[in-house]
């Protein structure tokens, strides 16, 4: 328990409770503190028109009136996201008890808010960074503008250097960030792997009759379902399966601004073998991930992208999935080194179908990389692991 009294004001516009589903890191993150003895409070968004507020297992939860979506277009989120912080100005004097912020992004205007709330009233604030932003949206062509890159460039690196402390999420962000802010202190805090919820269990044999899966071998993805995931490339694989008539079903779960778009791929190549499921909550994910045989991590072929810590690839080890991805970087060094996952080429379907050959042919291979997967999941990325090393930022 935390020796003396200590409140922590979480920033994150996207805060999600297992009530809701959708990402959980956030809500992960807020429990850690509240289990060693931590005052919570979070400002976070919700799409009614009122403020609300609630608590739930020990968070004091505020609720915004800020609107988004998953299939808002690019500067449709860019307003709502500076919405959030125009509220946040406005609200934040109701928490200048605070002892100190933990901002989170994306988006990056969020640590705008930190600086503010900073400045006005004294606090100190940690800022956390999952994608790194604004060199995300520039490699994929939202942002040309030079001067908008000059200035938003120049932001990271005032939020940066005005934070106690940056928290990064893998190694290539906080190799990143120390680039950009030398002598700044840099936690590494990565996602977590949910054990307790999500277990290797058997298929259920009526949730394979519920997602029509008998006898398949079972590739799901489960997530946003946004243009920097690249999922046109798992209809292309499904396309090359079905071609070569292989005992493979393909799932798609979540919703966003691709979710249109690769339904109508779907339809125009008449496949049978992959399905759009829409967003599930996180008993529903669950289920899903009961048929699956393996776990689909996709983006598309940035070097950006291949420096996050997506929480799809954490529920996967945590449920013992073989793990296969389409891109680069560290996780793909760590399935290697764990063997417990494969890198396809992303621009070759053909490469995918080559590299899951042999787990349909032989189940023990199978067993051995989904064994492997758990194992990483335990030893390494459990929520109390992280979550105690999180804590101990704020406990001294």
């Amino acid at each position: 328990m935390c020796s003396y009294s200590v409140k922590v004001l979480i920033l994150h516009q996207f805060f999600n409770t297992p009530r809701t589903g959708g990402a959980l890191r956030s809500y992960y993150l807020a429990n850690a503190l509240t289990q060693k003895g931590i005052d919570v409070v979070v400002i976070t968004t919700h799409n009614e028109t009122n403020i609300k507020k609630i608590t739930f297992e020990g968070i004091e939860i505020h609720y915004l009136p800020v609107d988004y979506n998953n299939r808002y277009g690019f500067f449709k989120r860019v307003y709502s996201f500076w919405l959030f912080v125009w509220h946040i100005v406005k609200y934040a004097g109701k928490f200048r008890e605070a002892d100190v912020v933990y901002a989170i992004s994306t988006p990056l205007t969020t640590g705008l808010a930190a600086l503010w709330i900073k400045l006005r009233y004294k606090i100190p604030y940690y800022f956390e960074v999952g994608d790194l932003w604004p060199e995300a949206p520039v490699q994929m062509g939202f942002i040309k503008n030079p001067l908008l890159k000059f200035m938003l460039y120049k932001l990271e690196k005032l939020i940066y250097r005005k934070a106690v402390a940056v928290v990064a999420l893998s190694q290539p962000i906080q190799d990143a960030i120390e680039k950009k802010a030398p002598g700044k202190t840099v936690y590494q805090v990565p996602n977590m792997a949910d054990i307790d919820f999500y277990k290797p269990e058997p298929k259920r044999n009526e949730l394979v009759q519920r997602f029509g899966v008998q006898n398949k071998f079972v590739i799901s993805y489960v997530g946003t379902l946004g243009l920097a995931n690249g999922l046109e490339y798992m209809v292309h694989c499904a396309e090359r399966a079905q071609a070569k008539n292989l005992n493979i079903h393909f799932l798609i779960c979540g919703d966003g601004k691709v979710y249109d778009d690769l339904q109508r791929m779907m339809d125009e190549q008449k496949l049978t073998n992959i399905s759009l499921t829409g967003f599930l909550n996180r008993e529903a994910v669950r289920d899903v991930l009961n048929v699956t045989d393996a776990v689909m991590v996709s983006y598309k072929h940035l070097p950006v992208l291949e420096t996050g810590s997506p929480n799809k690839y954490f529920d996967g080890l945590a449920v013992g999935k073989l793990i296969v991805i389409n891109f680069g970087g560290w996780i793909k060094d760590e399935l290697s080194q764990h063997t417990c996952g494969i890198a396809v080429d992303p621009k070759n379907p053909d490469d995918f179908i080559r590299q899951i050959k042999p787990f349909l042919a032989d189940p023990a291979h199978l067993r051995e990389y989904q064994q492997n997967a758990r194992k990483l999941a335990e030893q390494t990325y459990s929520r109390k692991k992280v979550g105690d090393r999180f804590a101990k930022i704020f406990i001294r």
